[in-house]
């Protein structure tokens, strides 16, 4: 498979697994990192990390729209839950250093 395909049918899943993340709303960030070690803001940090090693320059506010499909304010204010003291608690303990 050519490095052109390989890039393309990556990009393709990256944009697959954003629109489900995007139709799962319900899905905290907070749960994310503590399932998985990572959430949407994770994309958008990793989005300007790439970007910075092949000489893009995205800011971050630009990165969290593309990700969220908004405004990352717009969208805490209509989709983001306050985080409880559980999520808090399990969220601390997995990220001690």
């Amino acid at each position: 498979m050519s490095t052109d395909k390989q890039t393309e049918i990556e990009a393709a899943v990256f944009r697959r697994l954003l629109k489900h993340l995007d139709a799962r709303k319900d899905v905290q960030n907070i749960e994310l990192m503590n399932l998985a070690g990572f959430c949407r803001n994770c994309f958008s940090k990793w989005t300007v990390a790439e970007a910075e090693k092949l000489g893009v320059n995205i800011d971050i506010a630009s990165a969290q729209e593309q990700v969220y499909g908004m405004p990352y304010s717009q969208w805490k204010e209509k989709h983001q839950l306050p985080a409880t003291e559980e999520q808090l608690a399990k969220f601390a303990q997995l990220n001690k250093k």
